[in-house]
């Protein structure tokens, strides 16, 4: 993923090596690890970046203008709503930043931070699934977005429940089993007495609207998805006010560096300007 063919990176193994005067690989079995003496300079090496980073913030604050590329990784509801909304603000804010936007769910876009691959990504949890926050990460929350039961507005499934247990044997539209969303759906389905029978698994909320607005399944949809998706569908409050979190995380080094403070400033406000619509009913416990 890197670029490093297999004998370049032995190369700088080596020299590293002959540099630190330790060794830092050990065959276990058919296999490698990284010694006690490589761990310590791991841990070495995480605070020089952090002090890196640190001392780049300051040169920013610096500047006249807020320059530079900004690497940021995204999941798709928030690439449909919020995001183009910020960059349009950036854009005439601070139009010598350039952001580039890569589409990752939060556990990828974590180790891409942490591997700096990313700058900033944007993640999300879900009610009862709390996401752990990883060392030397600063996290900030961005908004609070309710999750909804959509139906379609006629046809066999557009009969409004009176609670999610009447839903038993609807079609599904969900997220793959993999996603804290998937989780989180099976949770509150199986709180209500049943297991989803899942005919649609997608990570698309926009595919879930489109096969909800056509009659041939129900879904859970986040209010963040917007109004223009969600026509045709009949969106209801959930038991218990669901709702998700949406937050952008940054290593701790660059949390003050103003392309960072300038691009959550961004999203801070495309989220108060994101309009959602109300639901038209709310389901009992």
């Amino acid at each position: 993923m890197l670029s490093y063919t297999p004998s370049a990176i032995s190369q700088q193994l080596s020299l590293l090596e002959r540099e630190a005067g330790v060794q830092l690989l050990e065959k276990v079995g058919r296999r490698v690890r990284l010694t006690d003496e490589a761990l310590t300079l791991v841990k070495h090496t995480e605070v020089i970046l952090e002090q890196l980073e640190l001392a780049e913030a300051e040169l920013s604050a610096a500047l006249p203008d807020v320059r530079g590329v900004l690497r940021v990784a995204s999941f798709q509801t928030v690439l449909l709503s919020i995001l183009p909304v910020a960059l349009t603000l950036l854009s005439q804010t601070h139009p010598m930043l350039e952001v580039e936007i890569t589409q990752r769910e939060v556990g990828s876009a974590y180790e891409g931070l942490l591997a700096h691959d990313f700058d900033l990504i944007l993640g999300e949890e879900y009610p009862g699934l709390p996401e752990p926050v990883r060392p030397g990460v600063d996290r900030v929350d961005l908004v609070r977005d309710g999750l909804r039961l959509a139906l379609p507005g006629e046809g066999l499934l557009a009969a409004r429940p009176q609670s999610l247990a009447d839903l038993a044997d609807a079609p599904w539209a969900l997220d793959p089993s993999y996603s804290p969303a998937r989780t989180w759906a099976d949770l509150l389905c199986r709180q209500a007495g049943f297991e989803p029978r899942v005919r649609f698994e997608s990570p698309d909320p926009v595919l879930h609207a489109h096969l909800v607005r056509m009659g041939h399944a129900v879904a859970f949809i986040p209010s963040l998805v917007g109004a223009e998706h969600l026509g045709g569908t009949q969106l209801v409050a959930l038991p218990g006010d669901q709702q998700r979190v949406l937050f952008t995380a940054v290593r701790k080094g660059r949390s003050k560096h103003r392309a960072v403070q300038a691009f959550r400033e961004a999203l801070g406000q495309a989220a108060l300007a994101n309009p959602v619509l109300p639901p038209v009913l709310q389901l009992r416990d």
